[in-house]
């Protein structure tokens, strides 16, 4: 893909632009009085789950539903800014009979989008654009956009290894890391800033971090909040353990400035974490999947991402040595193939080939410290 042409985006409606789930759960809540009320967290998966929120489906078949659902706050916004961004395009999944009614939701709410840019139907796959930005994994995984990218909600969780983002200031900051990759200059550390690696599960971008604070005394780890049981983490001092419901709490709250799930686990971070390490004049030197590392990105004005690789039967091999469950360990193989997009837009690349010290002096190098202990 060239930089001469302008890069083109197709756009989800549900629960992307306008209001779908959480609408559908808060008309449940006022019909059936639910005690205690439904709630978004409960609809965890895609599709009937067999409990309570299957209730949601009934409002999928209503006409005025469709009429009156809620546009998400900041999402003409959203539009507006993407319009220049990049060429936009709408793709949308909804019963024949009501896609009059979307078309017209489409056109009112949403001038910049030229009408003849507004594709109807569930085979997403079909659709030729650069970028995918969509709520349904499965629309993701399928899809045969450059980059797929997944809007994190409660019923795409155990999606790994994904591009994924978690609000509309995300995706943008990802558009253009993703329009910057092509002109091949990186960013530059400036100290202090944030240095994230990033890589697939077995990639060994945790071990590579643990020999660079050994190495250099111009970075201080942060720790992270997981779901997922320390015990079963060899390296757990990089985190700190939530159950999930005090993680979806916290999340709801806004205490974390980042969050992704990774093969089923959800992982976050607080600013106040990474302030209090910047304050201090040392570098943050963290580990997270690109859906993290890009709302650092956004957040933050200097973080460096770098891409760990290593050999897929390496890859799988340490995964298949972890201790954990056989579900954990089949996700992360899933994910592999993945991650292949996130190498492209990471601002480094080092291949974990020869061992952790060296990926570790490399990394060094790449970011020109110079205080060795």
């Amino acid at each position: 893909m060239s930089k001469r042409f302008r890069m083109s985006t197709a756009l989800d409606i549900d629960d992307l632009l306008m209001e779908c789930i959480p609408y559908a759960i808060r008309l449940a809540n006022e019909k059936y009085k639910f005690d205690p009320p439904l709630t978004i967290h409960e609809v965890n998966n895609w599709g009937r789950l067999g409990t309570r929120a299957d209730v949601i489906f009934e409002y999928f078949e209503d006409e005025e539903f469709y009429r009156n659902q809620p546009v998400i706050k900041g999402a003409k916004e959203f539009v507006q800014k993407l319009s220049r961004m990049t060429e936009v395009f709408i793709s949308t999944s909804i019963p024949p009979k009501f896609m009059g009614i979307r078309a017209e939701r489409i056109m009112q709410e949403f001038p910049e989008i030229d009408p003849a840019h507004i594709y109807m139907g569930s085979r997403k796959d079909k659709i030729n654009v650069d970028i995918l930005f969509d709520d349904g994994m499965h629309n993701v995984f399928k899809s045969n956009a450059a980059y797929p990218i997944l809007m994190r909600r409660p019923w795409n969780q155990n999606a790994t290894g994904l591009l994924a983002v978690n609000n509309y200031d995300e995706f943008l900051k990802l558009v253009e890391v993703i329009t910057k990759s092509y002109g091949y200059n990186p960013d530059q550390l400036i100290q202090p800033g944030i240095v994230v690696l990033v890589g697939p599960s077995g990639s060994g971008k945790t071990k590579i971090a643990g020999r660079i604070l050994k190495k250099t005394n111009a970075f201080s780890k942060l720790q992270s909040y997981t779901t997922k049981d320390v015990t079963a983490l060899k390296e757990n001092d990089w985190y700190n353990y939530l159950s999930k419901d005090e993680f979806n709490h916290l999340l709801d709250e806004g205490e974390f400035i980042e969050s992704t799930m990774y093969a089923g686990h959800g992982y976050a971070s607080k600013k106040e974490d990474i302030e209090k390490i910047l304050s201090s004049g040392k570098n943050v030197l963290t580990t997270m999947d690109i859906c993290g590392a890009m709302s650092l990105k956004t957040n933050f004005p200097n973080v460096i991402t770098i891409y760990i690789k290593r050999d897929r039967r390496t890859l799988i091999e340490t995964i298949i040595n972890k201790n954990s469950t056989v579900e954990d360990k089949v996700n992360r193989i899933i994910s592999i193939d993945a991650e292949k997009n996130n190498e492209e837009i990471c601002d480094y690349v080092v291949e974990n080939k020869q061992g952790y010290d060296i990926a570790a002096d490399e990394i060094i190098k790449i970011l020109k410290i110079n205080d060795k202990n």
